[in-house]
This record gives C-alpha cells, sequence and structure tokens, in this order.
C-alpha cells in the first residue's frame, strides 16, 4: 500500500510555477494576478481565502481580497464582478463558495468572465471541457488527474468508479479520466445517492474517487485488493478528545480500506492542497492567454 501525498507534489507545482514567474520577471512579463472575493463571515470560507493568498505570495503572484459584508445585494456583487472582467491588471477572478442564500450563485459564477474563469466553473469552460478542447479545468478534478499522473498510476483500460455527480467534482472528473489522454482513457462508472447497490460497482472498481460527502462511506468490503482510492472528503465531524473539538474525516473509512489499496489518498494531505495548487496553475496559464 502506497500513501498518495498531496502536499508533496502541490509543493513540486508551486515551486514550478515560481521558477515560471521568475522567468516572467526576468523577461518583463507580467506578474500574474489573482483576485478573490468573500461575502459574510464564514469562518471556513475565511480560511480557504486566507491559504489562497498565502499561497500567491509563495509563488510570486499579486492578489486582492475584495471583502463585503453578508448583506451585500446580488446586484452590487455583480456590478464588482463587471468592474473586474473590465480591468486588464487581474488575469484570474474567483467568488468564495457558498453565498449568502440572497445572492444566486449560478447567477454569480456566470457573470465572471471565462477568460478569467481561473475556477473553471463557468458553463463556457465547462462546456469546452466536455467538448475536450483546452479550457481551464476545475481544479480539484485537474488536482486528482495530476496525482494520478505524478504517481505514473496507469488509467488507460481501467474501470474508474466516481462516487457523486457534483459540478466541482464528480462530473468534471469523470469526463477528464474518460477523455483520449493520459492520464485519461477510463471506463467510468458514475455512481450517486439514486444509484442502487453502490457496493456492486465499487468492487469491479480499479480506481475508486470518491466525492460523496458523507464519513467514512466507503468501507473496506465495498474495495476489491489492490484498488488505487481517491478521497476527496473532508467532512468535520464532532470529537471531544480533539483540541478542536472536531476532526476532519474523508469519504473512505482509511484505516480498513489502506491495507486493501495499491494507491490511497488520506485526509487530511491527500487531494486538499492539491485544488490550491491547481488554481494557482490556472491562474498562470490566464496571464499567459
Amino acid at each position: 500500500m502506497n500513501i498518495i501525498d498531496g502536499k508533496l507534489i502541490s509543493a513540486q507545482i508551486k515551486q514550478e510555477i515560481t521558477a515560471e514567474v521568475q522567468k516572467l520577471k526576468s523577461a518583463g512579463g507580467k506578474i500574474p494576478h489573482l483576485a478573490v472575493i468573500l461575502v459574510g463571515t464564514d469562518g471556513g470560507s475565511q480560511t480557504y481565502v486566507a491559504n489562497k493568498v498565502k499561497a500567491c505570495a509563495e509563488v510570486g503572484f499579486q492578489s486582492t481580497k475584495i471583502e463585503y459584508p453578508e448583506t451585500i445585494s446580488e446586484k452590487e456583487l455583480l456590478a464588482k464582478i463587471f468592474v473586474i472582467n473590465q480591468d486588464p491588471s487581474i488575469d484570474g477572478l474567483l467568488v468564495q463558495l457558498p453565498l449568502p442564500k440572497h445572492i444566486a450563485e449560478e447567477k454569480v459564477l456566470e457573470a465572471i468572465s471565462p477568460d478569467k474563469d481561473v475556477d473553471g466553473f463557468h458553463p463556457v469552460n465547462m462546456g469546452r471541457l466536455v467538448a475536450g478542447m483546452p479550457t481551464f479545468l476545475p481544479a480539484t478534478p485537474a488536482g486528482i488527474v495530476e496525482l494520478l499522473h505524478r504517481y505514473g498510476i496507469k488509467t488507460e483500460g481501467k474501470h474508474c468508479v466516481v462516487l457523486g455527480r457534483s459540478h466541482i467534482v464528480g462530473t468534471p472528473v469523470s469526463l477528464l479520466l474518460s477523455r483520449k489522454a493520459n492520464p485519461g482513457n477510463c471506463t467510468v462508472t458514475i455512481c450517486h445517492s439514486k444509484t442502487p447497490d453502490i457496493k456492486h460497482f465499487t468492487l469491479q472498481a480499479d480506481i475508486i474517487i470518491a466525492a460523496i460527502g458523507q464519513p467514512e462511506f466507503l468501507k473496506a468490503d465495498m474495495v476489491k485488493e489492490g484498488a488505487v482510492v481517491i478521497d476527496v472528503g473532508t467532512t468535520r465531524v464532532m470529537d471531544n478528545s480533539s483540541a478542536k473539538g472536531w476532526v476532519l474525516k474523508g469519504d473512505v473509512a482509511f484505516n480498513e480500506v489502506a491495507p486493501k489499496c495499491s494507491f490511497i489518498t488520506p485526509v487530511p494531505g491527500g487531494v486538499g492542497p492539491m485544488t490550491i495548487a491547481m488554481l494557482l496553475k490556472n491562474t498562470l496559464l490566464a496571464a499567459r492567454k
């Protein structure tokens, strides 16, 4: 059993991006600039945004954090996005989710210019992904594929079962792994809340990507010997023995599943660090454009 170290790979990617930024500086080129909009005071969102700003500084990017109270109107937020879309100094823009209930997330995501949509969620960029055209890839699915690539895990001809069909992870990663590419060329099955007998499918899987949002959903009796398991889940579970009062659990019952796997990602330290690394990669791509 091999542990897939997302921290290690994300650090390597950041080093590669830093070197690219140094080349841009030396050539007098434009330094990549990421803008992040944060609405409200949600602790998790604040942490995510702080980590993105910190990562930008680490690789030499410029970053701008724009904060609004939870009471901001949808109209005001959309107006700010329009201004940033027109600003040539900013290459990438993301709006941290979730948003307050009175703001339509779909409307906000569609308002971001596809050329600055470094999250890869705009319908234009999702459409380009479906068509197999070059585009900004959603960060978490791109990070998963990058982990498979850098660990030399063969995907061609393999059966991959994806647990979850969200537009953030499940659906785009299924597209990436079924495309004509390396990694890719998988036979992909998507399982979700309406799939009867999920175990029937997971037992056939050479690769399982668990992105279903249920802590420790995938048990040892659902996994065949030698499978590759990628755990995307991150759920806070109450634990009085922890100093924080909670622990982070993945969608995989790690201790019982890991011994059966050829490769497996831990939570934390697996897929999580890759998301920001791939966001930085998209921002660099946006600046080059």
